[in-house]
């Protein structure tokens, strides 16, 4: 019996020692307390740590899609037509963040149309056509000390840019459009070198198209679709980094 009670009064005290180092050492027991004042103090370093697209973003004021996001994308409905703009960096200078005044800045964009008042599926008869009969794309940039450049410029047939080498076309109306038989693709085009003070580009695109009144009929009329796209240009003396990709690769 009094071995029973002794082999019982140790395994408490045993209880009680390893009870109050596990306190001290995470401490709670009014032991050193430096580590998770660190660790604490880390975490707090992490969480306040400037994000550089809200720092650009407050900056210039306006929202950037394309460098927030890596990709830009709208929809323009117009007579139950809506048309599909899509513009992306490719892979040889993907990183929208590390977009700099110096050195070529490669995007890649595309334009198709839907006809929204058929089902998706439908057959294709049964979707008015859309053609595309000229591409134009200018831009301005801005600059802390408040000069504007133009850094991209393109006015061209969309037949003669397309990635398509046979798309389907009018001889009247240019280059089909309407989804899923038809779709302008320019890739690989280059913001060259900027102002080293830029801090923001703006892409116009226009696009001249032509809707078909009634699915099946002759009758066309005439629209033009516009969209601006802002890109954020960051400070540094590095330029661009352009990686090695295939020809005509995304």
């Amino acid at each position: 019996m009094i071995w029973s009670r002794r082999i019982a009064v140790a395994a408490a005290l045993t209880a009680t020692l390893s009870l109050t180092a596990a306190c001290s050492e995470f401490g709670t027991g009014g032991g050193d307390d430096s580590g998770s004042t660190k660790a604490a103090s880390a975490r707090a370093e992490v969480t306040t740590a400037a994000d550089p697209y809200e720092t650009h973003s407050k900056t210039e004021e306006v929202y950037s899609a394309f460098t927030r996001d890596g990709t830009f994308e709208t929809h323009t409905s117009s007579t139950g037509i809506d048309f599909v703009l899509t513009v992306y960096p490719t892979k040889a200078t993907p990183r929208t963040h590390e977009w700099y005044p110096q050195g070529n800045k490669y995007f890649t964009f595309t334009f198709q149309s839907y006809d929204l008042d058929v089902a998706m599926r439908d057959p294709f008869r049964l979707k008015r056509k859309t053609y595309l009969s000229r591409v134009q794309v200018t831009s301005t940039s801005d600059s802390a000390s408040g000069a504007a450049t133009s850094a991209f410029n393109l006015d061209a047939d969309p037949l003669d840019i397309t990635l398509d080498p046979h798309p389907l076309r009018s001889k009247k109306y240019g280059q089909m459009i309407t989804n899923p038989k038809g779709s302008l693709e320019v890739r690989n085009q280059a913001i060259g070198d900027l102002p080293d003070d830029t801090t923001m580009v703006t892409l116009d695109f226009k696009f001249e198209v032509w809707v078909q009144d009634v699915a099946g009929k002759k009758a066309y009329t005439k629209q033009t679709v516009e969209e601006k796209m802002p890109i954020f240009i960051y400070k540094s003396d590095t330029p661009t980094r352009v990686l090695p990709i295939a020809i005509d690769a995304n």
